[in-house]
């Protein structure tokens, strides 16, 4: 191999590394906007209960629940 085509040999190596860690990179951020989503959509759903809780509270004091 001469020393063009080493060099276009480390180039390519270069590139193929960059691509895959960007790939990995891409995935990282990926897992973390899912795991985001996922706890907001947790912490949703338990306002969501403790608001009906409070209601039925309410309900309950005022006689509204008879």
């Amino acid at each position: 191999m001469n020393s063009n085509q080493s060099a276009s040999y480390q180039a390519g190596e270069a590139k193929g590394q960059a691509e895959e860690k960007g790939n990995q990179l891409m995935d990282q951020a990926s897992n973390a906007a899912q795991s985001a989503k996922e706890s907001v959509q947790q912490a949703g759903q338990q306002v969501q209960e403790k608001a009906q809780q409070a209601a039925e509270v309410v309900k309950d004091a005022t006689g509204m629940n008879k």
